[in-house]
């Protein structure tokens, strides 16, 4: 299980892709939005696993 602790890294690495998209979407006539979107909930999952792994650990190490 100790793969565990670095998926979260997964999630930043696609919401950091997903910005990439979103500002290359803006010049066309396509809508960036939903890239951003997807981005803002991958850096937001990025931050949640982290804090849950945390806990994880400090639960494990009691």
């Amino acid at each position: 299980m100790n793969y565990l602790k670095y998926t979260q890294y997964i999630y930043l690495v696609f919401g950091i892709l997903f910005i990439y998209v979103g500002f290359t979407k803006i010049g066309t006539a396509e809508s960036p939005w939903l890239n951003f979107i997807i981005a803002a909930v991958a850096i937001f999952m990025f931050f949640f696993r982290r804090k849950f792994a945390k806990k994880f650990d400090n639960n494990a190490n009691k």
